[in-house]
């Protein structure tokens, strides 16, 4: 169990990602994260323990952007105690992606050494969020065949990520000069909703 929230918007969102946190601080107390965008350029803070800990107010200055992820975590995979595993996961190849994970994976052991032996990606934690990060960045760099990603192209390596991956998870991540991304497993086990604020007199 973990709490992830995504916000895209027209003014910065640091302070809606940590308020987003602070409500969902009840899905896990053991790490936090949070991770805007500013163009290409990701800005990431994270660490142990609880959201109000986690945070200062340098910490919040340094998250500039107007579209980002965040997570607090509770470990039902990996270790409750390594600082490594404090999401989101970043991953710079291919186009820059970070991603916050909540759910667990089946057959994560078996995808680990599958993406060593055959994508030739190297797995560093015990979490299955960092596989389930390469398992999506090296669908997205098959679907792309070394092009510019579009709607298509994503909702390809989403359905391969689907074919690849079993178990319950809901997934938000940013794709570095593209934008937010957000899915769940096929049956939609684990809660993930998708809204709109009008307040602002947007779209």
């Amino acid at each position: 169990m973990c709490g992830i929230l995504g916000v895209v918007a027209k003014t910065p969102v640091n302070q809606l990602l940590y308020d987003g946190l602070l409500l969902l601080q009840h899905r896990g107390q053991d790490a936090a994260g949070i991770v805007t965008s500013e163009h290409k350029m990701f800005h990431m803070h994270k660490g142990p323990g609880m959201v109000r800990d986690v945070f200062r107010t340098r910490n919040m200055r340094s998250l500039s952007g107007g579209t980002g992820i965040a997570h607090c975590r509770y470990p039902t995979a990996g270790s409750a105690f390594n600082a490594a595993e404090a999401q989101p996961f970043y991953v710079n190849s291919p186009f820059g992606i970070v991603l916050g994970h909540n759910g667990n994976l089946t057959n994560s052991g078996a995808l680990k050494q599958e993406m060593f032996r055959q994508d030739l990606r190297h797995i560093n934690t015990n979490s299955d969020s960092e596989v389930l990060l390469n398992v999506l960045a090296h669908e997205l760099e098959l679907a792309s065949k070394g092009q510019k990603l579009d709607p298509e192209t994503i909702f390809t390596a989403v359905a391969n990520v689907h074919r690849r991956c079993r178990g319950a998870y809901a997934v938000v991540a940013l794709i570095a000069g593209y934008g937010l991304l957000a899915f769940r497993d096929p049956f939609g086990i684990r809660p993930l909703v998708f809204g709109r604020n009008h307040a602002d007199g947007g779209p």
